[in-house]
């Protein structure tokens, strides 16, 4: 299959190489992986802090950059969440339908990147080798929006090598949210508080996500109790092997205590 990836822009500015292993991980599985030039924001920071209108064009041109893929694939729920809940709705709310139109049209052929492996793949079991005690955290947008449900812990579990260990309050959200983290500082940072405590009642090496937002929240909070506990995007995981054992790079940058 011809897959397009959509590397989402907080990946390819803050942590490129969750994409890199996405295309990795695609084209070990015998896939053709191309990345449209073009690509650049789905729309979802206009959309979430009220700027619809200003979202149109940006709409206009992720459907422009994706046009006649035959699946689009992305490293993060909540980018494909937005694709999927609002990008016809802001093309329609503005008169735009036949941009509505084509956004749907599109949304139904974009997945997160454990649906399209576990949904129109089939696979489970993609190879990967992976020696370290790992925790999940389900995101939000994947788990309420998109509703992943269990494919990413299915896609862990195959891992050979990894160990997997339960997290507490696995559906609580860890307190990042785009801008309410800024917007609502000691509230995010509560919230990041609790769902530290309950990654380190693991004893976990890693934790892992399918967002790399929510892992650069985690990750930097991790860092500045000098934890020892990384984070590490579900993608570079899977795309690990025995020759390549796993990425030393963590997905949040260390931040300076």
């Amino acid at each position: 299959m011809r897959v397009a990836l959509f590397a989402t822009c907080l990946v390819d500015t803050m942590v490129p190489q969750v994409a890199r292993a996405t295309a990795t991980l695609l084209q070990r599985l015998g896939h053709e992986v191309v990345v449209p030039p073009s690509q650049a924001c789905c729309g979802q920071m206009h959309v979430n802090t009220g700027y619809r209108r200003e979202a149109v064009p940006i709409v206009a041109n992720h459907v422009r950059a994706f046009a006649g893929a035959e699946a689009v694939v992305a490293p993060s729920g909540s980018c494909v969440a937005s694709i999927h809940h609002q990008q016809a709705m802001v093309a329609r709310r503005a008169g735009e339908h036949a941009l509505a139109d084509d956004a749907e049209a599109l949304a139904a052929r974009t997945y997160e990147l454990s649906q399209f492996l576990v949904d129109v793949l089939g696979v489970t079991d993609v190879g990967a080798y992976y020696p370290h005690r790992v925790t999940y955290h389900p995101t939000c947008h994947s788990l309420r929006m998109l509703r992943v449900g269990d494919r990413p812990l299915q896609l862990l579990r195959a891992v050979r090598g990894l160990d997997l260990v339960e997290l507490p309050g696995a559906e609580s959200c860890c307190g990042f949210g785009g801008t309410f983290a800024v917007k609502n500082a000691d509230t995010s940072t509560a919230m990041l508080t609790d769902k530290m405590a309950a990654v380190l009642s693991t004893h976990a090496e890693v934790c892992t996500a399918g967002d790399a937002s929510c892992l650069m929240h985690i990750g930097g909070g991790l860092s500045r109790l000098r934890s020892g506990t990384r984070t590490v995007h579900l993608a570079e995981i899977l795309a690990s092997t025995e020759e390549n054992v796993s990425p030393t790079q963590t997905t949040a940058p260390a931040v300076p205590a």
